[in-house]
C-alpha cells in the first residue's frame, strides 16, 4: 500500500479474553475447543462444522474443525502489529461473529456491557489509531438494548454497532426490530452488517464436507446479506428510519450484482401489485444502495468492486482486512497476508492506483463517513 495514503480498515475484528473464556464453557456451536491433535485450541462456529467436531471429538486422529485460535483472534498488541506490518493508519475494530446471539437474555445485556467497555479501553490505549463498532445485547428486552445504544453513543470511540442478520431472531424486517433500528439512527450511529448463519447445510449437497470451509463462506455468507437486506428493503425498513446508515460486510454479498433482477422481479410480481406496494414514488433498490447504504472492499477482485462501486459509488467503499481471518497458510503470520493485499491491489486496479477515488476507498471515505478523529 502506497506510504502517502491514509488507510483505513473498517472490517477487523477481535475477541476479547473474557469472550473466549465464555466460547471455552460452552457445549454447543460456537464454542472454543482444544483436540489432542491440534497445536492451538479451534473456534468452531459454523454449524456445519457439527459433524466433523463430533468425528474429532470421537477419534483422536480426526482433524478437528474450525480454524486455529492465535493471539491474532486476542492480542491487542497483535492487532498493532498487524496494521504496522500493513501499513494501516487506523482499524475500526468489532466483535466478529456471533458476537452476543447466542447468549440467555439474562447475561446478555451486562456482557454486552462489559464487552463494549473492553473495545473502549482498546482504542483508549491507542488515541487516533483506533475506533470500533459496538455489540448490542438483542437478546435482552427492549429497554436494555436500548440502554446499551444510549451507552455507546456517549463512548469516546465507538463509531457504529457491528449487527448480524438474525436480529432478534426473526431476521432484520421483524417489525419489533424496528424501534431499535430507530434508536441506533437516533443516536447517530452507522449499523456495520455482517453474516453469519449462512444457509441451511442442506444446500450444499451431500459432498459438501469434502469441500472445507469453501462453499459456506464464498457463497452462504454473501447470500445472507443478500436476503437480509433484501428482506429490509421489501418490508420498508429503509423508508420507515430514514436516517438509517449501513455498512454492508463484503462489498454487500451479491447485492450490487442482483439489485436490477430484484427490482425486476418487485415491479412484475402479481401479488406486490395488487397490494399497491409497488407504484409512483417508490424508492428503488438502487435508491438505498446510494442514500443509506455503504459497502465495504473485502471481495478480493476487481469485478466485484466495480459491481459494489456502480451501485453504490466510489464514495460510498471503505477498505477493509477481515483481520484475523484469512491468514496465510505457507508462510509466517506475522508477516504479510495475502489477504489484505488481494483487497488493497482489487481497489488499485478497480478505481486506478494512486487515484482520487483510490484514496478515498482505502481510508478517506472512512475518516468522512464514520468521523474518525477523536470526540473532544
Amino acid at each position: 500500500m502506497a506510504s502517502n495514503t491514509t488507510v483505513v480498515d473498517i472490517h477487523t475484528h477481535m475477541y476479547p479474553p473474557s469472550y473466549v473464556e465464555i466460547l471455552q464453557s460452552r457445549t454447543a456451536i460456537p464454542l472454543v475447543r482444544s483436540f489432542p491433535q491440534a497445536p492451538d485450541p479451534r473456534l468452531i462456529l459454523l454449524q456445519a462444522e457439527a459433524e466433523a467436531l463430533d468425528d474429532a471429538l470421537r477419534d483422536p486422529a480426526a482433524k478437528p474443525p474450525g480454524r486455529p485460535l492465535t493471539s491474532h483472534y486476542t492480542s491487542l498488541d497483535q492487532k498493532i502489529r498487524f496494521m504496522d506490518t500493513h501499513r494501516i493508519d487506523v482499524s475500526v475494530i468489532s466483535l466478529a461473529n456471533p458476537w452476543l446471539d447466542f447468549l440467555d437474555a439474562s447475561q446478555s445485556g451486562a456482557f454486552g456491557r462489559s464487552v463494549n467497555a473492553e473495545f473502549s479501553d482498546m482504542c483508549g490505549r491507542h488515541p487516533g489509531r483506533l475506533f470500533f463498532f459496538g455489540t448490542l445485547p438483542l437478546t435482552a428486552p427492549l429497554e436494555t438494548v436500548r440502554g446499551s445504544i444510549g451507552q455507546l453513543k456517549h463512548l469516546k470511540y465507538c463509531r457504529g454497532v457491528i449487527l448480524g442478520t438474525s436480529g432478534l431472531g426473526k431476521g432484520l424486517d421483524d417489525p419489533d426490530l424496528l424501534p431499535i433500528f430507530e434508536a441506533v439512527a437516533a443516536a447517530r450511529l452507522t449499523v456495520f452488517l455482517h453474516p453469519h448463519y449462512g444457509l441451511p447445510n442442506d444446500v450444499w449437497g451431500p459432498r459438501a464436507a469434502e469441500y472445507g470451509h469453501v462453499l459456506p463462506l464464498a457463497l452462504g455468507f454473501p447470500m445472507e446479506t443478500t436476503i437480509a437486506v433484501t428482506r429490509m428493503y421489501l418490508a420498508g425498513v429503509f423508508d420507515k428510519v430514514r436516517d438509517l446508515r449501513m455498512i454492508l460486510a463484503h462489498s454487500g454479498g451479491t447485492l450490487p450484482f442482483l439489485a436490477g433482477r430484484i427490482e425486476s422481479c418487485i415491479l412484475h410480481d402479481g401479488q406486490l401489485v395488487r397490494e399497491a406496494k409497488v407504484g409512483r414514488g417508490r424508492r428503488t433498490v438502487w435508491d438505498v444502495l446510494k442514500e443509506q447504504v455503504y459497502l465495504d472492499a473485502v471481495i478480493y477482485s476487481d469485478v466485484g468492486l466495480k459491481a459494489a462501486i456502480d451501485a453504490s459509488g466510489a464514495d460510498r467503499l471503505m477498505f477493509g482486512t477481515d483481520h484475523p481471518f484469512f491468514p496465510p497458510l505457507t508462510t509466517d503470520e506475522q508477516g504479510e497476508w495475502e489477504s489484505v493485499g488481494l483487497n488493497a491491489a482489487a481497489v488499485a486496479k478497480a478505481v486506478g492506483e494512486g487515484s482520487v477515488e483510490a484514496k478515498a476507498c482505502m481510508g478517506l471515505n472512512a475518516v468522512r463517513i464514520l468521523g474518525l478523529r477523536e470526540k473532544p
